[in-house]
């Protein structure tokens, strides 16, 4: 059976959580881009189904998209579809948002050329655009001299004035002169008969650098022929030639420009496509726009019905809104519906898509706005009329419809990753935790098991889990089993060591105490004595091991009894005066008394293994410095003494069974290093401690022991 093991399982975890917010962030831009490749079949669609009702229909047509060969800037004129009435009034306020439309006509449009023409000797921006039934034309005119028509003066001409040229729907060409008198109000005269023709209406404005004027007449009066000229006198007494300068040659119809007004029929047909959601034109061959629908901020197409926002209803809606979505937009864009769009002339469209489909192939591109803040997708059809291409059709939108659907979309995957984020987190730290209090239970099971000097007093429950922390629990097991039997056997040892020993040790004392008492020279002696020596310190060390064994014993069948602590110390300080009369001790023990409950003759052993000690590492003509105070309900008995250092890292385990720091020149008596063990072992049984460490000046050690006072 396949088994996974933690570490397994917190990779296969991440792994699955990093996983499935990269997977979704990245399945919702595929959607996006497969939304937009949408998008633009449909929008392809669109023009297609539009350029199949005006197919083969040459009425909708007027002569004028097929007769030039070239439209020519400046002399071939496009009637601008204009948001609202122009109000002639010279200020020309109402055709500020149509500047970028004005075409500038300068000496090239001179009927007779002159190289050393000035702009300021007269130039002018001009441009024609259409509401409802009228045509307006507006001049911005620079005029370094301004001559108005004389007040009783019957002529026409003989002032600076201007100059319309047009053919009517029937063919006749018609010439009108606006030549004011002052500023104001002004009507055409029909420059034949010289009588007023109040069809043409305008108004008259002078301004610093020469005049504007704005006229309107009605757009049945006008065919596919049109042209301007502005006639610019500089002196009436002077016989100078007038300068001309114009949109077109007036004096010839066959050289007049041309002029095309926007498709009524055709904005009709466009007008049911208003509510597609699409910016639709009409163009044709010439590149000049016949008709339009829509604008372009509320072209999103058909992806974004439905994602108009909302006022929250529920509580998790107004929480989404105000907390979570101002995070998300920290990374996310929102679609711009106010972004500039400002087409050089949409008199003559351009693009790659419109120029293949002047050439009979559907075709679409992709387009930046100059603010970087929208994206626009155009596409164009060709219009087929008698197997030739007369114009094409043109949809955009923006790609603002697609990008809110791709918000909505991270919207509701980032909603989906914080849950698996926050389920995840939960779930990882229930799952952390856990396995956290496995091991720490297991940890406390060990610590348990062995003590603090590394005695085996326990086992360890071992886990049935099959996973890594089972199989610790389980070798934990084993390993403490395995080594309390070692543990017994080692502390077992110097108790069989010293019951096997001793009787072996015996034969051979009494054999060498019977070979003492029979006559020996003085070789033999010498052998006996050093034999004898020999067993004098076997003795002494079956005699060592066996105190700490009675010891142990004692401890674990001795029964407790009330005694007072300072009087035991005092007691044993008056022994070792007396006994070892050559070494200088100093006292400085409390008065008080401090009972204890334990055993006196414990407490006297453990000091007893503290003096040897200190006696033994010692310095000559040193003193032993004992002391003993209270410390709350603790008594503190220190023994200090001034010799060598402990070495480092010895400090833990100076107190181990068999453990010792004397060096071979230093031991003089055997010595298996069972002293301290001893301390160690009074100390647990009245439930103290005791602690050895190297003293401030690093000359000595200083040996305390802390050991709890009585109640009461």
């Amino acid at each position: 059976m396949l088994r996974f093991g933690l570490r397994s399982k917190f990779i296969l975890l991440s792994c699955f959580l990093f996983l499935l917010p990269w997977l979704g962030y990245e399945y919702v831009w595929e959607m996006e881009k497969f939304l937009r490749q949408g998008q633009e079949k449909t929008l392809v669609g669109t023009t297609r189904a539009l350029a199949t009702a005006l197919h083969e229909r040459p009425a909708l047509f007027d002569e004028q998209t097929n007769f030039l060969d070239q439209v020519v800037k400046g002399r071939d004129l496009y009637a601008y579809n204009l948001k609202n009435p122009i109000q002639l009034d010279g200020k020309l306020n109402d055709w500020d948002s149509y500047q970028p439309l004005f075409w500038h006509y300068d000496k090239r449009y001179l009927q007779k050329t002159d190289n050393k023409h000035q702009a300021s000797d007269l130039s002018f921006d001009h441009m024609v655009g259409k509401f409802d039934n009228y045509l307006y034309a507006v001049f911005k005119v620079t005029d370094n001299t301004l001559i108005y028509r004389a007040k009783n003066s019957l002529s026409i001409t003989n002032n600076d004035y201007l100059q319309i040229g047009l053919k009517t729907p029937d063919g006749q060409f018609n010439t009108y002169i606006i030549a004011p008198r002052q500023d104001g109000w002004v009507n055409a005269f029909d420059a034949n008969t010289k009588a007023p023709f109040t069809k043409i209406q305008g108004y008259f404005e002078s301004t610093e650098s020469g005049y504007n004027v704005e006229l309107r007449f009605p757009i049945s009066m006008l065919g596919n022929k049109l042209g301007f000229a502005i006639v610019d006198i500089d002196s009436k007494e002077a016989l100078l030639e007038p300068k001309i300068m114009s949109t077109s040659n007036l004096n010839n119809p066959n050289d007049l420009g041309s002029v095309l007004v926007p498709s009524p029929e055709i904005s009709r047909i466009l007008k049911g496509m208003g509510h597609s959601g699409s910016r639709i034109w009409v163009v044709d061959n010439h590149h000049r726009v016949l008709a339009q629908s829509g604008t372009i901020q509320n072209a999103d197409g058909v992806w974004a019905d439905g994602l108009a926002n909302k006022a929250p209803e529920t509580w998790w809606q107004r929480f989404e809104q105000n907390y979570l979505h101002p995070i998300y937009y920290k990374i996310l864009t929102r679609p711009e519906n106010e972004f500039l769009d400002t087409l050089h002339d949409v008199a003559s469209m351009q693009g790659t898509h419109l120029a293949k489909a002047l050439k009979g192939q559907p075709a679409s591109s992709w387009r930046l706005t100059p603010d970087s803040k929208a994206v626009i997708l155009s596409a164009a059809y060709p219009i087929w009329i008698q197997d030739q291409v007369i114009g094409a059709v043109i949809a955009e939108e923006t790609t603002n419809g697609v990008r809110t659907l791709r918000n909505k979309s991270l919207e509701k995957l980032f909603n989906v990753i914080l849950a698996v984020m926050l389920i995840g987190t939960v779930t990882l730290f229930f799952f952390a935790s856990r396995i956290s209090n496995r091991i720490r239970r297991l940890r406390d099971t060990a610590e348990q098991a062995i003590d603090a000097q590394g005695r085996v007093t326990g086992s360890i429950n071992y886990s049935d889990a099959n996973d890594e922390i089972g199989d610790l629990s389980r070798s934990f097991s084993n390993i403490v089993s395995r080594l309390g039997g070692y543990t017994d056997y080692l502390e077992n040892m110097s108790s069989r060591l010293s019951h096997e020993l001793r009787t072996p040790v015996a034969v051979v004392r009494s054999s060498l105490e019977n070979l003492q008492s029979l006559p020996q020279n003085e070789l033999s002696q010498k052998y006996l004595d050093r034999a004898s020596e020999g067993v004098e310190r076997l003795g002494k060390i079956i005699t060592t091991m066996s105190e700490a064994t009675r010891l142990e014993q004692s401890i674990q069948s001795n029964e407790s009894e009330p005694f007072d602590l300072q009087k035991v110390i005092n007691g044993c300080m008056q022994g070792y005066q007396l006994t070892y009369p050559n070494q200088l001790f100093t006292l400085d023990v409390c008065q008080n008394k401090l009972p204890m409950q334990g055993a006196p003759e414990f407490i006297a052993q453990l000091l007893d293994k503290l003096i040897n000690n200190a006696l033994e590492f010692s310095e000559a003509n040193t003193a032993i410095n004992v002391g003993l105070k209270q410390s709350e309900n603790k008594a503190t008995l220190t023994v200090r003494n001034t010799g060598p250092a402990l070495p480092e890292g010895l400090t833990e385990h100076i107190f181990d069974s068999m453990v010792s720091v004397r060096s071979q020149q230093m031991q003089q008596q055997p010595h298996l290093g069972l002293g301290l063990y001893i301390v160690r072992l009074v100390c647990d049984y009245h439930k103290g401690s005791v602690t050895a460490q190297n003293n401030e000046q690093g000359d000595g050690v200083v040996f305390t022991v802390t050991l709890p006072l009585a109640n009461g």
